[in-house]
């Protein structure tokens, strides 16, 4: 078993051309024509577990790889790998690698699930000290008659500080624009396999009780990076609602998980990745308000005005996130996680040797106080004060669902479900309101506040019954026990 350290990015095929002929690399690559055909069971019981296998046919060579999922931070990949020579295109499923304890008796039913064919081009790059292995992937991964297109760039580390991938990365961008990539080859044959994706939800974090509080907020951080690099590919690729709502979704988490760990982190480096978040999640909260309003307004001019300026604020959103400045605050935001100023300040050492459910039942237990402070008059309180509300009972939320898997024991998670569900009811309630209240701000800004049609937007004779099913909803959070004690 052996440990690879490689940061992945993506491009498009011309941008490879010009990375291809840039002066950064050496002439003469190594070129290799690659075929790999990736095995599961048939309902994917491998792939549920964490783990991929795949035989890769170089040539004649033929060498079997199992290989567990990446434990890092955002973008930077560290995986356990178990690799073999084999004779054919049969998995070899013994003691030698972690397959038959995973999934027991359904190693019998293990057999081919999809193919990926690559043309690669290989090179051996030094840079600041280090030994990076530079490869380029162009081919495709083909399931049935579904196929995704692959155009990547893997650097490996061979040896050195993998600091030095990122400086490698920012010079590769200069030439040639490159994207984080949050995938692996297994992941996009996977999603060949099953219904076309349109847009993804943040997923479970896999925090463990021997984790630090800061091994969490890594951990953390990459699902954030990865829940928006795979809705903004989705977004790019066309402008669909669910996918500018997901990837909104994710920065707010990002956001969040900053206020979250806060006695860890600071600094002039962090405040600066907050401030560029904002800034891009922004954005993507303009086009998200005319999305809300358009689906209140009915057919006619008012709509096609709204929708006129829809498509405007979504050409804008295209325009942000094709920028240098995006696809910086990326790489940044990965380097940063796993190696950033946070993770050498004296004074935070501690704070960040904390236990993780430890650092967890204190973060919960500081939101909670917030939100039952600020939320205790929510009928009497103006508008301001109540998005306050709102956005603590988000990081509350975010919080909740950061931290769950620390939290396994039966009556715990019993807590948790019920926990989630009135907060939930809580945030449902306080975002009506706070719709009703930016709407005639964002008229007003489309120039439609004196419209005969726009009152209907503004639906005040709903903000009563709002007010009282928001004031339930908090007391039933209070009322609910915390799961985390």
């Amino acid at each position: 078993m052996a440990d690879e350290i490689e940061l992945k990015l993506e491009l498009t095929p011309d941008a490879a051309d010009a990375f291809e002929a840039s002066a950064l690399l050496p002439a003469n690559p190594e070129k290799i024509e690659q075929g790999s055909v990736y095995f599961d069971t048939p309902d994917h019981a491998l792939a549920k577990k964490g783990f991929s296998l795949r035989i890769r046919r170089s040539g004649r060579k033929r060498t079997q790889t199992v290989k567990a999922d990446g434990a890092s931070a955002a973008g930077l990949f560290v995986r356990s790998e178990w690799e073999r020579a084999v004779k054919d295109d049969k998995p070899i499923l013994d003691d030698t690698t972690p397959v038959r304890a995973m999934i027991g008796g359904a190693v019998d039913s293990v057999g081919s699930v999809f193919e990926v064919r690559i043309a690669r081009r290989a090179w051996i790059l030094r840079q600041e000290g280090a030994t990076i292995e530079v490869v380029l992937d162009r081919g495709e991964a083909a399931a049935g008659d579904r196929t995704s297109p692959i155009c990547e760039i893997e650097l490996e580390l061979k040896a050195g500080d993998p600091a030095a991938l990122f400086t490698l990365a920012r010079r590769i961008d200069a030439v040639a624009p490159v994207r984080l990539s949050v995938q692996t080859k297994a992941e996009r044959g996977y999603r060949l396999t099953g219904p076309v994706t349109t847009m993804v939800k943040a997923e479970p974090i896999a925090l463990t009780s021997d984790m630090t509080a800061a091994q969490a907020f890594q951990h953390i951080v990459q699902s954030c990076v990865r829940q928006f690099r795979l809705n903004e590919t989705l977004l790019l690729a066309r402008r669909d609602t669910e996918a500018l709502h997901q990837a909104r979704v994710a920065l707010r988490r990002l956001r969040s998980s900053f206020s979250i760990f806060k006695p860890l982190i600071g600094g002039d480096r962090k405040a600066k990745l907050g401030e560029e978040l904002r800034c891009l999640a922004s954005r993507l909260g303009d086009a998200r308000n005319l999305d809300v309003l358009l689906e209140r307004a009915r057919s006619g001019p008012l709509y096609d005005r709204i929708e006129a300026a829809r498509q405007a604020a979504y050409g804008e959103v295209a325009d942000a996130l094709a920028s240098s400045r995006a696809r910086k605050l990326m790489l940044d935001l990965a380097e940063w996680t796993v190696n950033g100023d946070w993770l050498h300040v004296s004074a935070t050492e501690a704070d960040r040797h904390q236990p993780a459910r430890e650092f967890a039942v204190a973060a919960l237990g500081r939101f909670r106080r917030k939100v039952k402070k600020g939320g205790g008059d929510l009928a009497h309180a103006d508008d301001a004060a109540r998005h306050e509300v709102r956005k603590d009972a988000k990081k509350l939320r975010y919080a909740a669902e950061f931290f769950a898997a620390l939290f396994e024991r039966k009556r715990e998670k019993q807590r948790y479900r019920r926990f989630l569900a009135v907060l939930e009811e809580l945030q449902d309630q306080l975002g009506l309101l706070n719709d009703l209240a930016t709407a005639p701000r964002l008229l007003e800004t489309l120039g439609i506040a004196d419209d005969h049609d726009a009152s209907m937007l503004l639906a005040d004779g709903r903000k009563k019954a709002l007010l009282k099913a928001a004031a339930d909803a908090y007391q039933a959070l209070i009322d609910t026990k915390r799961f985390w004690r």
